[in-house]
Parts: structure tokens; C-alpha cells; sequence
């Protein structure tokens, strides 16, 4: 099977399948021979074994020809069959524990085991006929054990019965053994593929979010000042380059930050890949400058703040912003940022006429975003009306809290 040469640090969503910390617990060992050796390789051992000593019993002993063709043909039958327990393993064990109990009563003695038993219980447990197996072998040996004292059989000695009993339960033993290291394996290889899935997930996730944050702002401060330019053009023309210079500067910086977030798509460690410092809130005023068509007032009190959080409210304010420009028919929002309780908190609030459903019947993919941004840090975001009261109406509120505990 493809397996992942590297698992990467812990991803925005945690390690899956519980595992903590950034990496998964090193694999089980799971080293497998080719598979013509584990098909063949036991055939031929127990071929040789048990045809070794099907004739040396036969030589040895006063059997008539058809009692030595039966022993022969017990002895050979196992190895025989073994040749299909890649693709049948539970009636391959079913048939090998049936000759095995037969070989049992032609030795008196006992001979040596039948070797092509084990493997079949262990091919038959590794690759999942483990019901096969343990039914077929336990039913075989109590109607060998059961046939053997009804017919007074001397050479069944107490010794014997145990000795083989415990002799096949140390062959399970190594079947389910082995069955369950490669179930570990298993387990650790499919945890690790949904680790780096949900990585790339994440990290489309984020990739999508900045993009839509960085595009939506910029043109939609664009489609505002090209209109704004078209009104004006014949009238003020000065007005008109005045919009026109400002559509180039919003396109060169929105060109900037896009070739930021693109760059996280590079080769991990590549110089070449266009990167640009992560907007903090040193910027908000000129994000607040940039703002056509609607009075904007920016009241910072933060000041310092983790450049994560610096971030994620950056972005917030950024898409509140666009979204009041674009839908609210407002003329006027205020950006409040403040600590309070242990939080930092922000809030954008306009006085336009635009939606007053909660966020949760309306939330398109900004919203979404911005909540997404703040969860990520441990807060939380509401969006709806600002005021809920008769005398009050219109206006939206989008207000975010994020703890400072753990963000630093």
C-alpha cells in the first residue's frame, strides 16, 4: 500500500484519532516477505517434512499397499492444499484439519506433526478467516479426541492429548499475533493518511479564507471607486484620477497579498516564493483610509497584541468593511478594538439598512471566515442587528472576542 514517508506537525483541526502531541507514536513493525514466498515457502516445507516422514513411517512399518498409499496421501494432501490459501484460506484450513486428524489415527505413534496444519492456521487467521480457522480446527480435534476414547485407543495417552492441544493453541497464539501486529500497522498507516489529509484540508481552508478576505475587500473597494470614476469623469475629472489612482494602489496591494497567500503554496523552504509580512493592526488605519463611500471611525486601544491575533482581527475588521460597503447602504461604521475581561475585543458597527437576520440564517463564506478566524484562537463571533429595539432601527454588528490566554 502508498504510505506517507513524513507526518507532519499538528494541523489547525488536531491530530486525528486522539493521538496528542505533533506526532503519531513510531509504527508496529510491519515487514512482509514477497508473496511467492509466503505461498510457497510453506508448501514446500511441509511438502518435504511430511513426505519425508510419510516415508520413513512406510518403510519402516508393516503396512499393506493400500494402508501405505493411505498414509502417503495424508501426508501429501496438506501440502497440496496449501497451495490455495491465498484465495480460499478458510476451506484450505477446513480440509488440512481434516486430514491432520486423520493422520493422527494412521500413526500410532504419533509421528511428527502435521506441519501443514500450522501453516494453514496461521495463513487462514492473517488474512481473515480466523472463524474458519478456530471452528474448523477445534471441531476436528474434540471428534479426533471424542473418536479415540470410544474406540480405546491406548496409544491416546492423557500426555499426548495435552501436549497437542497445547501445541495448536501456541499456533493460533502465533497467527493472532501476527494478525494483530499488522492490524496495529494498518491502523497507524490509515491514521497517519487522514493526519495528512486533514493538513491539506486545513491548509486549503486557510488558503481560501485568505483569499477571499484579501480579494473581497479589494474589489470591492475597486467596483466603488470605478464607479465613483464613471460618474464623475466628465463632470470632475479631478475626482475621476483620484479614483483611478486609488483603484491602482487597492489593486497593487491586493496583488501583494495574494502573492503572499500563494507563496504558502511553494516549496516548503524555497527563497524564491513571494512573501510579504502578515497584516497586523499597525495597518487598520490605512485599511480605514482606503474606505470609500462610507465615514469610517477607527478607535484602537490595543496597541501590542500576538501577531496571530493581530491577524485574525485585522481580518475581521477588513471583511466587516467590505461587507458594509457592499451591502449595508450605510454611511457611517465604527471599528472599536479594546481588552476586557482577559479578551481582546473588536466590534464594527454601521448604521445602514442592510440585513437584520442573525448571522447563522444569512452567513455567507465572509462570515464564515471571520468566525472560523476567531474560534481558531479559543473566541468566539457574533453578527446581527445592532439595535433590537422599535425606536432603533437598521444597522449591523459584527463583534468578536479572543481570550489573551493562550494566544501569546
Amino acid at each position: 500500500m502508498p504510505r506517507p514517508t513524513h507526518v507532519s506537525g499538528q494541523g489547525e483541526h488536531g491530530p486525528p484519532g486522539g493521538e496528542r502531541g505533533g506526532w503519531l507514536r513510531p509504527p508496529p513493525p510491519d515487514w512482509r516477505a514477497p508473496k511467492w514466498v509466503t505461498l510457497w515457502v510453506p508448501v514446500i516445507v511441509s511438502f518435504v517434512i511430511q513426505g519425508l516422514a510419510a516415508g520413513w513411517t512406510i518403510r519402516v512399518g508393516d503396512y499393506a499397499p493400500r494402508e501405505a498409499l493411505g498414509i502417503l496421501g495424508l501426508a501429501l494432501v496438506g501440502p497440496l492444499a496449501l497451495i490455495g490459501a491465498r484465495r480460499f484460506p478458510g476451506p484450505v484450513v477446513a480440509v488440512i484439519s481434516l486430514a491432520g486428524a486423520l493422520d493422527l489415527f494412521v500413526n500410532a505413534n504419533g509421528g511428527p506433526p502435521y506441519v501443514a496444519l500450522a501453516f494453514a492456521i496461521v495463513s487462514a487467521i492473517v488474512r481473515g478467516a480466523r472463524v474458519w480457522a478456530w471452528a474448523s480446527v477445534g471441531a476436528c480435534w474434540v471428534a479426533t479426541v471424542g473418536a479415540a476414547v470410544m474406540l480405546g485407543r491406548e496409544d491416546w495417552t492423557p500426555g499426548r492429548i495435552a501436549s497437542t492441544t497445547l501445541g495448536i493453541l501456541i499456533v493460533f497464539g502465533i497467527g493472532e499475533g501476527i494478525r494483530s501486529r499488522r492490524d496495529r500497522a494498518a491502523e497507524y498507516w490509515r491514521l497517519a493518511r487522514q493526519r495528512e489529509q486533514s493538513e491539506v484540508q486545513a491548509e486549503r481552508v486557510r488558503i481560501a479564507r485568505e483569499l477571499h478576505d484579501v480579494l473581497a475587500h479589494s474589489l470591492s473597494q475597486i467596483n466603488v471607486q470605478a464607479g465613483v470614476g464613471l460618474h464623475l469623469m466628465d463632470r470632475q475629472p479631478d475626482k475621476a484620477a483620484e479614483a483611478l489612482a486609488s483603484i491602482k494602489e487597492t489593486s497593487k496591494s491586493a496583488l501583494d497579498e495574494v502573492r503572499s497567500v500563494l507563496g504558502a503554496l511553494r516549496s516548503e523552504g524555497n527563497a524564491d516564493a513571494p512573501l510579504v509580512p502578515e497584516p497586523g493592526l499597525d495597518r487598520l488605519p490605512a485599511l480605514v483610509g482606503a474606505i470609500r463611500g462610507v465615514e469610517v471611525t477607527l478607535d484602537d486601544r490595543i496597541g501590542d497584541a500576538p501577531k496571530a491575533v493581530q491577524l485574525a482581527m485585522f481580518r475581521i475588521v477588513q471583511e466587516s468593511l467590505t461587507n458594509v460597503t457592499r451591502h449595508a447602504d450605510a454611511t457611517h461604521a465604527t471599528v472599536r478594538l479594546w481588552t476586557e475581561a482577559g479578551a481582546y475585543r473588536v466590534e464594527v458597527v454601521d448604521d445602514g439598512a442592510g440585513s437584520t437576520a442573525p448571522a447563522s440564517e444569512t452567513g455567507g463564506r465572509g462570515l464564515l471566515g471571520m468566525r472560523e478566524r476567531a474560534e481558531l484562537l479559543g473566541g468566539h463571533l457574533s453578527a446581527g442587528p445592532a439595535h433590537s429595539g422599535p425606536a432603533e432601527d437598521g444597522g449591523f454588528r459584527v463583534s468578536a472576542t479572543i481570550p489573551m490566554e493562550g494566544t501569546r
